[in-house]
């Protein structure tokens, strides 16, 4: 570690100094940047309270948008840990300001005028690509396009504050249905289990199950993509390991929802019926999310070691 004395006088002849080197170290133009990017973030939340506080209580009460109070967090924590390869903070990006405010005044406009004919969901959403937008147009303004550049995944990730729009929830959840039915049928004929199927119906013997939209696992998957991209970012640095990593969620979750199908078919044809109201099926989607963080971890530490 370098005394007081060699980082003044590193700062001095030129060499470089991160953002999060000490304050009182940093010549006068980057604290000036950095206190003023920290006013305009304060300043826009502030200025977005209204739509921010019906977000979190938008997802307080949603199953698949709990995770939005966690997304700054997280953010700010992969910044943390990035702290010393952030570039110092330097000229302003004038094109990326532009692009992003213009994001933000068109996610603005359309919000207020579809306002009679968005759902609540879709209003919030709106107003929560405009607040990142704006952020992150503070970002590029005050510390430049060099410093979002290093941040660029912990700034992209703040857009998961976004709840999905209903319209990619219901063809999500339309894909994992039906996905999630076949790999089920498949599941049911291995097991040696009586099965008729019928679209998104599986007639088993002494009950009729029909796989719908709130057993999509939705909620699940979506976190797990979420999880992935985490852990990708965080313990992989070769580009195609990230994107195996992350698109191995598709098939674990699809796997994942046709298995607790398949355990909740031999319940109900083995023990009884009335398993379908069992808390393996009303509050079992933890438990199965868990397991199947089995495989993902697996598959990073192969990765991982690969990569080595």
């Amino acid at each position: 570690m370098k005394p007081r004395e060699q980082i003044l006088q590193s700062s001095a002849t030129g060499e470089r100094t991160g953002s999060w080197a000490p304050w009182h170290v940093l010549p006068r133009p980057q604290r000036l940047r950095i206190g003023a990017c920290v006013a305009w973030i304060v300043a826009v939340t502030v200025a977005f309270g209204q739509p921010l506080t019906r977000l979190m209580l938008h997802a307080a009460q949603s199953e698949l948008y709990s995770y939005i109070p966690l997304v700054p967090l997280v953010a700010g924590y992969l910044l943390f840990i990035r702290r010393g390869s952030l570039e110092p903070a330097s000229s302003s990006s004038i094109g990326g300001t532009v692009i992003l405010s213009g994001i933000a005044v068109a996610a603005l406009a359309a919000g207020t005028a579809w306002r009679g004919i968005l759902s609540v969901n879709d209003g919030l959403a709106l107003m929560a690509l405009a607040y990142v937008s704006v952020v992150a147009a503070g970002g590029f303004l005050f510390l430049g396009s060099k410093w979002m550049t290093a941040a660029a995944f912990p700034v992209a990730f703040l857009i998961f504050m976004v709840p999905l729009p209903d319209a990619v929830v219901n063809l999500l959840e339309t894909a994992s249905v039906m996905g999630s039915a076949d790999v089920s049928a498949f599941l049911f004929r291995i097991t040696g289990t009586p099965l008729v199927r019928d679209g998104a119906v599986l007639m088993l013997p002494g009950i009729v199950l029909e796989v719908a939209q709130e057993c999509s696992g939705i909620r699940s998957s979506w976190v797990l993509f979420i999880t992935s991209l985490l852990a990708s970012h965080l313990f992989l640095d070769s580009p195609w390991r990230r994107i195996v990593l992350v698109a191995f969620v598709i098939p674990l979750a699809i796997v994942r929802n046709g298995f607790r199908i398949l355990v909740i078919g031999l319940l109900c044809v083995h023990v009884g019926p009335h398993m379908i109201d069992s808390i393996i099926h009303r509050r079992g989607g933890p438990l199965f999310f868990v397991l199947s963080l089995g495989p993902l971890f697996l598959l990073l530490a192969w990765l991982r070691r690969q990569e080595r």
